[in-house]
């Protein structure tokens, strides 16, 4: 990579990080030539360990020791500029050393991640990128297989996601399912149980759930406002909840994915 000095804000290169907050970034079908942006050294690491290629990197000058020896075998370009210079084009204050602009990988088939799963976790229009983060740190800590996500569920590598997830959404395996019930089709014939984690009075509570559990399990967690559409509830074998106290019906989604994983580990 070529260590390209700015003073300026002119360069079309640079429009890659002056649009952090734009969906085009992803596009919706998410094409090989789309883009992702990779924020600080740690995640900048895992996203070359997991095979991403950077197109550029964005630093100051005081970053470069740590973050050059990482990507100088690539092509591209290392924009150094000072720290007024860099908060004026991205928005905000880069305290986390570098960004970089990555290409994003061809998101795998859903068969290809079913096959030898055991434990795995579908995310239904969750529409909060730190929610959605947060989900992918327990699942890498806390041992699912693979995530799968609906059409409408926020972007697993948008910037927000991705920091939340310190670095995790790129190590998870993780693509996007099709519709209800299609995607019961492709989990039932894969041999996966569905199990919805929602609140119904036919629901078995999760410790008599993980006292027996399915050999391969599908666990299925919805949006934070009105949690599991009709298609999903329709779509599972079994409804799960988590015991409460105190008056409190539910947590938070990416809590309640850590407690329904830590008990099926």
């Amino acid at each position: 990579m070529r260590i390209t000095p700015i003073s300026d804000l002119d360069r079309p290169e640079l429009a890659d990080y002056s649009r952090l907050t734009d969906v085009s970034l992803r596009r919706k079908t998410e094409p090989a030539g789309g883009l992702y942006i990779a924020e600080s050294t740690k995640v900048i690491t895992r996203a070359l360990a997991a095979g991403h290629t950077p197109r550029s990197v964005l630093l100051a000058e005081k970053w470069l020791p740590d973050v050059l020896p990482l990507v100088e075998a690539y092509d591209g370009d290392v924009f150094v500029g000072d720290d007024a210079l860099l908060e004026e084009l991205t928005g905000y204050h880069l305290h986390r050393g570098a960004l970089a602009a990555m290409h994003r990988p061809p998101l795998p088939e859903v068969a290809e991640l079913l096959e030898g799963a055991r434990r795995v976790v579908v995310l239904e229009d969750i529409v909060d990128h730190t929610n959605v983060g947060a989900i992918f740190r327990a699942v890498a800590g806390l041992g699912a297989d693979a995530v799968f996500i609906t059409p409408r569920c926020a972007d697993p590598l948008y910037r927000r996601s991705v920091r939340v997830s310190m670095g995790t959404v790129l190590q998870v395996p993780w693509t996007r399912l099709p519709e209800w019930p299609e995607a019961r089709e492709q989990l039932h014939g894969a041999g996966f149980e569905i199990a919805a984690l929602a609140l119904s009075d036919d629901a078995v509570t999760l410790d008599d759930y993980a006292a027996t559990p399915p050999e391969r399990v599908a666990m299925v967690f919805g949006t934070e406002g009105d949690g599991l559409s009709r298609h999903a509830l329709e779509s599972a074998d079994t409804v799960v909840t988590i015991p409460m106290l105190h008056g409190v019906d539910s947590l938070n989604v990416a809590a309640a994915s850590a407690v329904v994983l830590w008990a099926l580990r």
